[in-house]
């Protein structure tokens, strides 16, 4: 199984911007689906961004035009570029295996005030 491991969480302003990092280890990575979710303070947890394997992306509404997902397969790595950042956006970010049984790495808190 694979494990993961976020970073690049912080404070950050609104309309600032942050890159998160997802580390995998394990085999088998670029075969992966991938993905980031968030979850804000009484809220479910969300899907944000998506990427398979080949590279396609789908993003929620609310972050469309706004976040990029993109990863590295050499570097076993998925990014979640985030930028125009809204308070709204505040939550704990995790990454996930798109997979049945899938691994959730720990988390990053984003957290955008002013």
């Amino acid at each position: 199984q694979v494990q993961l491991v976020e970073s690049g969480g912080g404070l950050v302003q609104p309309g600032g911007s942050v890159r998160l990092s997802c580390a995998a280890s394990g085999t088998s990575f670029s075969i992966y689906n991938m993905g980031w979710y968030r979850q804000a303070p009484g809220q479910q947890r969300e899907l944000v961004a998506t990427i398979t394997s080949a590279g396609s992306t789908i993003y929620v509404d609310s972050v469309q035009g706004r976040f990029i997902i993109s990863r590295d397969n050499a570097r076993k790595t998925v990014y979640l570029q985030m930028n125009s950042l809204k308070a709204e956006d505040t939550a704990v970010y995790y990454c996930h295996v798109n997979r049945l049984g899938g691994s959730w790495g720990q988390g990053t808190q984003v957290t955008v005030s002013s």
